[in-house]
């Protein structure tokens, strides 16, 4: 069990401002995607024990910062159905600002599979391998996966264009 607490260490040291990143492009807003790295983390020591050691430690760790990033999403859609007024803002957003909400925005409807294959790819550089991994499908999939994500994202970028 050290072993592993070492290894969890190890990634957060290698890793920990890649997932940042990760929950930074899923959640949109810095202190929620921080929050959810270190609820990522502090799941994987608490649950060291089930830690099957049949993949790598990266992995594991991966699949916990999204599984908290998608429950600290859920929570938050939650409390902004019951207070819609809640992160309003009187400033309007700039143009880049736009563009990359459009982005966001066309990235969030795709079905979670294909969004978290994009993020384990794209932004934390993940081979299909790993993200076939995570992910729990076969590497096969992830390239389908991957290669149905980028056409959706494609045509629904191509709409917002017309």
């Amino acid at each position: 069990m050290n072993r592993l607490l070492g290894e969890i260490e190890a990634v957060y040291r290698r890793r920990g401002a890649d997932f940042f990143r990760f929950a930074l492009a899923r959640i949109g807003e810095p202190e929620a995607a921080h929050d959810a790295v270190q609820e990522g983390f502090a799941k994987a020591v608490h649950s060291r024990r089930s830690y099957r050691g049949t993949g790598s430690v990266e992995a594991w760790i991966a699949r916990c910062v999204i599984n908290a990033a998608h429950d600290l999403l859920r929570r938050r859609t939650a409390a902004d159905n019951a207070d819609p007024g809640i992160g309003s803002s009187s400033l309007g957003p700039s143009t880049s600002e736009i563009d990359v909400e459009i982005v966001r925005a066309a990235v969030m409807q795709l079905p979670q599979r294909q969004r978290n294959a994009l993020f384990l790819r794209f932004y934390l550089d993940f081979d299909y391998a790993a993200i076939a991994e995570t992910l729990g499908i076969e590497v096969g999939t992830v390239s389908a996966t991957l290669h149905a994500a980028r056409a959706a994202l494609a045509e629904q970028l191509q709409e917002v264009k017309r």
